[in-house]
C-alpha cells in the first residue's frame, strides 16, 4: 500500500473507506473506538503495513483523548 499521512480522524476514515469500511455509529467516541478495531483488523490481515497501522492508531488515540476531555467538561 502506498503511504498515507494521518493527521486527522478524516484521514483514518479515508483509509477505512479504501477497504470498504464505513463507520458511523452516531456518537463520535463510539466511531473512534470502532475505527480502532477496524484498523487493527486491517493490520492483522496484512492489508496495511506497520507504519500505516501505527500512524492511524496515534491519530485515533489523540482523538479519543480529546473526546474524553469533552465528556469530562460536559459532566462538570
Amino acid at each position: 500500500m502506498d503511504e498515507m499521512s494521518f493527521r486527522t480522524l478524516y484521514d483514518v476514515q479515508q483509509l477505512l473507506k479504501r477497504y470498504g469500511t464505513f463507520v458511523h455509529v452516531g456518537k463520535r467516541m463510539w466511531d473512534i473506538e470502532l475505527m480502532f478495531i477496524e484498523v487493527k483488523r486491517l493490520y492483522e490481515s496484512q492489508m496495511i503495513d506497520k507504519k500505516t497501522f501505527i500512524n492511524a492508531q496515534l491519530v485515533l488515540k489523540r482523538e479519543h483523548r480529546i473526546e474524553e476531555e469533552k465528556e469530562k467538561d460536559r459532566s462538570k
